[in-house]
């Protein structure tokens, strides 16, 4: 079985949407799949000129009536070269959020990126989804769904998480690139208010993506002095990440919308309790048991969510009883293998009718 999987920039980037990627190709493989990936130059979702003419170059190399993943990423914006090939390729696109539902847009480009990614949508054969919630999403693009799959990600086991160590303050853990739809603004302000608790806290994630914006997290932390207090490392190699996660007492993730939030899972497989917000897909993607969930960008919100698990007579009993839900929860969610499985199956079920 053939597929070719096409997306902008490597594979090898450290988001949560590359890390799926690249984790179905695998699992595909080991399926006996031939997976192709295809990486492609330019500039995403906002298209540049090389973004374009690489997109319609690629599909122009690929043999008549093969099965092709466009990552949304790559296809959203860029209608026209999906449209020139549907009737040659057997197209699917892999949207892990919609292009719109990006935090910090213009009215204006959020308008764009709703009429180009519906136009891009209605030519492809179908299109895969890392969430129920996503797939319901799709319906306001004028996704039917019959024509939608969700396959979540899948969930690598972990050892349970250790935390600091004895007499040390609770360590927080957010894990997410720095871009304005993470919300670590909020989750600066929120601790600010907090600093007479005992804590420190790790933002973990890149600094490059949106480099305005982390530059406006870091400064915020200065400025309240909260330096000492919260790190932001970069990007982590897995080691190094897995050690944040092993070290951790719990989990926060203040973002303003999420598809699916790997980063979730696994702290929860790790038997981390979460604090969070009800953007997006988050709800479901976590236990309420193992979960505090706040309005998304509402600061004191979140500021008394942390502020009740991190209390000092009562945080620690309470970050037990997430820790707990967090794992029994965790233990029912698919690893890789199944996720592959279900993807390879929901690819077959999208390209099988009207063969090309």
């Amino acid at each position: 079985m053939n597929l070719h999987l096409v997306v902008p920039g490597s594979l090898e980037q450290r988001t949560g949407g590359y890390i799926y990627d690249a984790r179905i190709v695998d699992g595909l493989r080991r399926l006996g799949w031939r997976v192709l990936v295809h990486n492609l130059g330019g500039t995403f979702p906002d298209a540049d000129t090389e973004a374009r003419a690489n997109l319609r170059a690629t599909l122009a190399t690929i043999p008549d009536g093969e099965r092709v993943v466009i990552d949304g990423l790559a296809m959203g914006g860029l209608p026209e070269p999906v449209r020139a090939e549907r009737d040659r390729l057997r197209i699917l696109a892999l949207v892990h959020h919609p292009l719109a539902d990006e935090t910090g847009l213009d009215e204006a480009t959020r308008a764009r990126f709703v009429d180009l990614e519906r136009a891009a949508l209605a030519v492809c054969a179908g299109v895969l989804v890392t969430s129920e919630f996503t797939a319901r999403r799709l319906g306001t693009l004028g996704m039917e769904p019959a024509g939608v799959r969700a396959v979540r990600p899948g969930l690598d086991p972990a050892p349970p998480a250790i935390g600091p160590g004895p007499g040390a303050a609770p360590a927080l853990l957010c894990v997410a690139s720095l871009i304005p739809r993470k919300g670590q603004d909020g989750l600066v302000r929120a601790l600010s208010t907090l600093r007479d608790l005992p804590w420190s806290c790790v933002c973990a994630g890149s600094l490059h993506r949106a480099p305005a914006f982390a530059e406006v997290v870091m400064a915020l932390a200065r400025e309240r002095r909260l330096d000492d207090r919260i790190r932001f490392p970069g990007e982590c190699e897995p080691d190094a990440l897995d050690n944040l996660y092993h070290r951790a007492s719990l989990f926060v993730l203040p973002s303003h919308y999420e598809g699916y939030g790997m980063a979730l899972t696994d702290a929860m497989a790790r038997g981390l309790g979460v604090v969070s917000t009800t953007g997006g897909a988050i709800p479901h993607t976590v236990s309420g048991a193992a979960a505090v969930l706040v309005p998304p960008g509402d600061d004191t919100a979140l500021a008394e969510a942390l502020g009740r698990v991190l209390a000092v007579e009562t945080g620690a009993r309470r970050r037990a009883e997430m820790a707990s839900a967090a794992r029994r929860h965790a233990d029912g969610l698919p690893d890789w293998t199944q996720a592959a499985q279900a993807f390879a199956e929901a690819t077959i079920e999208l390209t099988t009718d009207g063969d090309v």
